[in-house]
């Protein structure tokens, strides 16, 4: 969770500190913006290519290389001269990020007690809350202070130190027994697998529109000045957090019948949205149902995956969270011909639609898997 915590700040952190960045190395915020994109393409890219590169490695020693190159590219960050070795250095750092996501939520799914399995992944999630709500302010004001490059010398130091008791904890196995190249990725033969992570990309694009558009829904649809925006993310993250807690205790009692239920609350909210984000108090209660149920998805829908590819879990939740990358990117794009065409308020029933079709997957998963469970059963 501590590691997630510094690698979710690692990501998010260049928001608040993106003037700044601009100004020291005079460059323009559009090219100073290129470094959110190099963190994720560093991520589509090394989700699927780095866990396939290194699936021999044992467990422990692959954690250790994996962080530790995190470490050295936000050191290298904190350090770049200019800037296209800072757009180098971000690339570097998303790189690892799918692949340690994938190895910490296989090796801690695969010691948690039966039944408990949605749950642990929450413990390991809520890092990524807490590196949004807590972690992304406190590193915009560290660089706000002392400088951008001391937010990412902090990060680095954070990380290396929450490193050392994940390696204490982590058994020191042998490599694991995989297969052939072509072996690991017959897992993506499977139509489970296949239809998880499409629930992952599907289920997540509406929220994750909404989301990335705070701002101008904020001021320019519910009226709250500049000043509210952070208020704002904090009531989000808020909802995140227990919306966390809640989605693994759900899901670890009823796996897919508590992900479809909470896809089709979503839907619902997403709909109101339009009327409710017109006034401020309304659009303050939709942005914390919204942190909920959007990261209520999240423990089920990573262990969903897990268990529908059990044959090679790491490589498909590393490609999970790279389809993750990709469907955020799209939102980006999306919201951006929302807003120059009908306007922000048309990202609400935008994003509603969207999650319709995640909530399609889902029940299509539902139905699957109660056809065959009397055949098990049998």
């Amino acid at each position: 969770m501590l590691v997630v915590f510094g690698l979710t700040t690692g990501e998010f952190v260049i928001a608040g500190i993106l003037p700044g960045v601009a100004h020291d190395l005079s460059v323009s915020i559009p090219a100073a913006g290129l470094l959110v994109s190099a963190y994720a393409v560093g991520m589509i890219v090394g989700g699927p290519v780095v866990t396939l590169l290194t699936a021999r490695l044992p467990r422990r020693s692959l954690i250790a290389m994996l962080v530790g190159t995190s470490v050295v590219a936000n050191t290298a960050s904190a350090l770049a001269p200019t800037y296209p070795v800072l757009l180098a250095a971000r690339l570097a750092a998303g790189l690892v990020v799918a692949t340690f996501f994938a190895v910490a939520i296989a090796t801690a799914v695969s010691g948690a007690p039966p039944g408990r399995e949605a749950s642990t992944v929450a413990r390991l999630t809520l890092g990524m809350n807490l590196g949004i709500i807590a972690g992304t302010p406190i590193g915009t004001a560290v660089g706000q202070h002392l400088g951008w490059r001391a937010t990412f010398a902090a990060i680095a130091v954070f990380t290396l130190a929450a490193l050392l008791p994940v390696l204490r904890s982590v058994p020191a196995g042998p490599a694991p027994d995989v297969g052939s190249l072509l072996g690991e990725l017959r897992v993506f033969t499977r139509r489970d697998v296949l239809l998880a992570i499409a629930l992952t990309a599907a289920g997540n694009l509406g929220v994750v529109t909404v989301f990335s558009f705070l701002a101008p829904l904020a001021t320019d649809v519910s009226g709250f000045s500049d000043g509210a925006v952070p208020v704002l993310l904090l009531v989000y993250g808020t909802g995140a957090v227990a919306g966390n807690v809640l989605g693994g205790w759900l899901a670890d009692r009823a796996l897919m019948p508590s992900l479809t239920g909470l896809l089709a609350v979503l839907v619902g909210v997403l709909t109101i949205g339009w009327p409710a984000s017109g006034h401020r108090a309304s659009a303050a209660v939709l942005w914390f149902v919204l942190g909920v149920l959007a990261f209520a998805v999240v423990p089920g829908m990573q262990t969903r995956v897990v268990a529908a590819a059990r044959a090679a879990p790491t490589l498909a939740v590393a490609v999970n969270a790279a389809s993750f990358q990709l469907a955020a990117a799209f939102a980006g794009w999306l919201g951006g011909r929302l807003i120059d065409g009908p306007g922000p308020r048309s990202i609400y029933p935008a994003a509603a639609a969207l999650t319709v079709v995640g909530l399609l997957v889902a029940l299509h998963s539902l139905r699957r898997d109660r056809a065959l469970t009397p055949a098990i059963e049998d």
